[in-house]
């Protein structure tokens, strides 16, 4: 006969089996023109507690590289997991673009939904602001920011499809994309949600809520940050009271390094240029009991990695084509300290012109001028280096030594490498790459390029 305690216990087995756990939800918290060195957990002199929060309780990565070192291709990458190049978004998009990213191409978005998460996108899209490229036809349900950088006209502000606002007020966006970031969150709350949320800032101009001008030491900037911040806070606390933030995983990163302002750390170089400063990004990640508190990785990463991560973390499956990030759910629970990976490929539109590979990374090319300056007679030429730079850039941060001369065996193994890579991006990269290498060597000395 069948005791009380042994049905209660076979029932309680029973619903266990019955009613799985949810699956992960997911919030993506994509910054734009924030510099590695502009947050407190990176030593910043900006107090930015909510964010620090997430490294406190998560991961924080000190080596982690954008796929491209300014806004359009960046954001391509992340979307995708595969570089700008392969999927039609390998430079910066403006309002008289009819383009956008490629059809046929899926998002995180895309893979989620098709998993039965509700999505959304709030904040600044900039991969197409035309129907057929919008993020309600790239797998998000709902869309609500400006579809392109805030420098940029008309400034509109979108629901959906629809616009709202021909001229946004800058200095309230901050405050009305959190409200509609909670609001999505309370509304998805009993089901499993996607939240990509670009913001709009860092990038200039600037503007801030009257409760935040003056609230730092830093000027407008800090400002910025400051209520930047609060909004994390307030995500994070959303997710708190609906009992949420135990199975959420946060993701915090930026789509490139400082512009004007901002700070890369001790990095060399800013936005738009392949030196780290312009292309390493700070990177937090929290989901309690998977992604291990307190953990500091030095690995090499790449925010395209984060679309197989995330699918390896939902159980969501994979894009039909082939992606260039990797799995790294084994770095944020602490299993692993570091991944075996190619090299990462630095693009400054259809060109390469470096890569990193661990500790070391290999300059071979670059324009002959600072970024956004003025061009030079006969305009702007990606040269081909006299002879490659190698920079130890764990030992060296600013990439002012270059060690070519004394690891000859490591910059062949990298050019080895990077062909084998090339030869599997489509024909007008390969053709890029091909014209580099035929074209003159730079007579400038290794490291005399003026950044």
């Amino acid at each position: 006969m069948l005791s009380r305690r042994s049905f209660l216990a076979s029932a309680a087995a029973a619903a266990s089996v019955a009613a799985p756990a949810r699956p992960v939800n997911v919030i993506v918290i994509f910054c734009d023109d924030l510099g590695w060195g502009d947050l407190s957990c990176y030593g910043s002199p900006i107090a930015t507690p909510n964010i620090d929060r997430l490294a406190k309780e998560g991961a924080r990565f000190t080596h982690c590289l954008s796929a491209n070192p300014v806004c359009s291709p960046s954001r391509a990458a992340l979307m995708t997991g595969r570089y700008p190049t392969r999927v039609g978004v390998p430079r910066v998009l403006f309002p008289v673009d009819k383009t956008g990213l490629a059809e046929g191409e899926q998002t995180v978005a895309n893979l989620l939904k098709a998993k039965g998460y509700q999505t959304m996108c709030v904040g600044k899209w900039h991969l197409g602001h035309l129907a057929p490229h919008l993020p309600t036809y790239k797998g998000f349900d709902h869309y609500y920011g400006i579809p392109y950088s805030n420098d940029m006209s008309p400034r509109w502000l979108m629901a959906d499809e629809k616009v709202l606002e021909e001229q946004t007020d800058l200095d309230t966006l901050q405050e009305k994309y959190t409200k509609r970031a909670v609001e999505f969150i309370e509304s998805a709350r009993d089901s499993s949600f996607f939240l990509y949320m670009p913001h709009t800032y860092p990038h200039i101009p600037l503007g801030a809520g009257k409760a935040f001008r003056g609230k730092s030491k830093q000027g407008i900037y800090g400002d910025v940050l400051t209520e930047l911040d609060w909004s994390v806070g307030q995500i994070l606390a959303t997710l708190k009271k609906h009992r949420l933030d135990g199975n959420t995983l946060v993701v915090f990163t930026s789509d490139n390094g400082p512009w004007y302002q901002g700070s890369p750390g001790a990095l060399r170089g800013r936005k738009g240029m392949t030196w780290e400063g312009g292309v390493r990004v700070p990177l937090l990640a929290r989901l309690p009991g998977r992604v291990k508190a307190g953990l500091v990785c030095d690995s090499l990463v790449s925010t395209m990695d984060l679309l197989p991560t995330i699918c390896a973390m939902t159980g969501a499956s994979l894009p039909a084509r082939p992606v260039d990030g990797l799995d790294i759910s084994s770095l944020l629970s602490g299993k692993s300290r570091e991944l075996e990976r190619s090299p990462i490929l630095y693009f400054d539109g259809l060109n390469v012109q470096c890569a990193r590979w661990g500790k070391w990374k290999l300059h071979f090319s670059r324009y002959n001028n600072v970024t956004y300056s003025p061009a030079p007679a006969g305009g702007r030429k990606n040269v081909r280096l006299a002879k490659p730079e190698l920079y130890d850039v764990v030992t060296d941060r600013d990439e002012s030594y270059d060690v070519a001369a004394e690891n000859p065996q490591v910059v062949a193994a990298m050019l080895g490498e990077i062909e084998k890579l090339i030869a599997g991006f489509p024909e007008e990269i390969r053709k890029a790459y091909a014209e580099v290498k035929d074209r003159p060597a730079s007579t400038r000395p290794a490291g005399a390029v003026t950044q």
